[in-house]
């Protein structure tokens, strides 16, 4: 049996970790300039906690007692080393104050650039001298802290394989002389493509549903500097317009035993109609229309209708038809097809579901499984359904998403 304080403990560090393991990392890389010094430090400081906070209990400031520790690892490994005496000034003027407040935390304009930590480190894991897969390994690595097995499991390689693509990565910043900061003028617009991709990626890791929700609200902030860097990039606004749409429903999820509900069955009373009025203001900058407008668009079609019943269908299905033009892919055939399938009738979404499918791109993709039953429901074959949403729930990893898809089969099947 796993002893309570200790499960409290693990707890403490998970979110002492999401909420501060980005900021300490990225304000110790931009001090020493040394990657994995200052991975290496935050995790002594994470493990640290672990084996301390049982018997002290869990500081009044998790991520402040965290940062000292770190800091104050990297000053001894810096002094062994007889680094030169600036950097270890700068290092000792990080303090546990405020993040708010403090030189970790603090958001200050300088001309066209807004200096913050984990902005520069976002954009520095973009940077275009990185392959791609190496950008969005290194961004779930340093950014997000997702631990390198997980990360070589995602993107099906071996975790030394990983290893190794990280490593280089590290060193290709170095060897490339590239610049930890935001970039200004015309290399802001060309970088920011992928400092979009990044914050999606973000955001998605805390809105999933066994996601950590301190991932998702960094995402949303660190958008919102990037609004107040490039106020006249559309895209840019409507990302933030996205993620308050879809954050907006985080309260209404779930039950009161933590089952997740479907949008047709959340309490819309528990919205943060706030957010939404803000993303819907956000979106009036987004024309032209790019990918994540046209996303932020379906999103608000679901957000600002008065009932399930009331949601604009066939607006939501042109928008994904404007999507699957200007960036077609399979996941984006599916949830066209599933909006023409309420739009249109089943017979239409599951044709294109059928076309969405071909070539066997979303095989074993449990959402597709579950886009056929429930449109097969919608035809009326109530037990194929259910068969359909059983064979989904099997092909999941998240517990709560497998639980919902049984719970929708055994509807069907009463």
């Amino acid at each position: 049996m796993t002893d309570p304080p200790a499960v409290a403990t693990a707890d403490a560090v998970a979110t002492a970790c999401a909420d501060s393991y980005a900021r300490i990392v990225a304000a110790l890389i931009r001090v020493t300039g040394d990657w994995t010094l200052a991975e290496d430090c935050a995790q002594e400081a994470l493990a640290l906690a672990l084996e301390r906070w049982p018997g002290d209990g869990v500081p009044a400031n998790p991520g402040g007692w965290l940062m000292t520790v770190a800091r104050n690892r990297a000053l001894d490994v810096l002094r062994r080393a007889s680094v030169e005496r600036r950097k270890l000034h700068e290092l000792a003027l990080l303090t546990l104050a405020d993040p708010e407040s403090s030189a970790v935390g603090r958001e200050a304009a300088t001309g066209e650039e807004i200096v913050d930590d984990r902005l520069r480190l976002v954009f520095t894991c973009c940077h275009p001298a990185l392959s791609l897969d190496a950008r969005v390994a290194l961004t779930l690595r340093v950014v997000c802290g997702v631990p390198t097995a997980d990360i070589a499991r995602a993107l099906l390689v071996s975790e030394s394989t990983m290893t190794r693509r990280l490593t280089r990565a590290k060193t290709r910043i170095t060897s490339a002389g590239i610049p930890y900061r935001v970039p200004t003028g015309p290399m802001l617009a060309e970088r920011l493509p992928g400092v979009l991709a990044v914050l999606y990626l973000l955001f998605t890791r805390g809105y999933d549903a066994d996601g950590e929700p301190a991932f998702a609200d960094e995402a949303i902030r660190l958008a919102r500097l990037l609004v107040r860097l490039m106020p006249d990039q559309p895209e840019v606004a409507a990302l933030l317009a996205l993620f308050l749409l879809q954050h907006s429903r985080r309260d209404a999820r779930r039950d009161a035993d933590g089952n997740l509900l479907t949008l047709d069955r959340q309490d819309r009373a528990r919205w943060d109609h706030a957010a939404i009025a803000e993303a819907v203001d956000l979106l009036a900058r987004a024309r032209p229309a790019g990918p994540y407008a046209l996303q932020a668009r379906i999103a608000a079609c679901h957000a600002t209708a008065a009932s399930a019943a009331a949601t604009d269908w066939p607006a939501i299905a042109r928008a994904y038809d404007d999507l699957a033009r200007i960036q077609p892919s399979p996941v984006i055939g599916l949830n066209r097809a599933v909006a023409h399938g309420f739009a249109h009738g089943p017979a239409a979404g599951l044709a294109l579901l059928a076309e969405a499918r071909a070539g066997g791109a979303l095989d074993g993709y449990p959402p597709a499984v579950a886009a056929e039953a429930e449109l097969t429901a919608r035809q009326g074959d109530r037990e194929r359904a259910a068969a359909l949403f059983r064979r989904a729930a099997a092909m999941c990893r998240a517990e709560s998403e497998r639980r919902a898809l049984l719970d929708r089969a055994a509807d069907l099947s009463t």
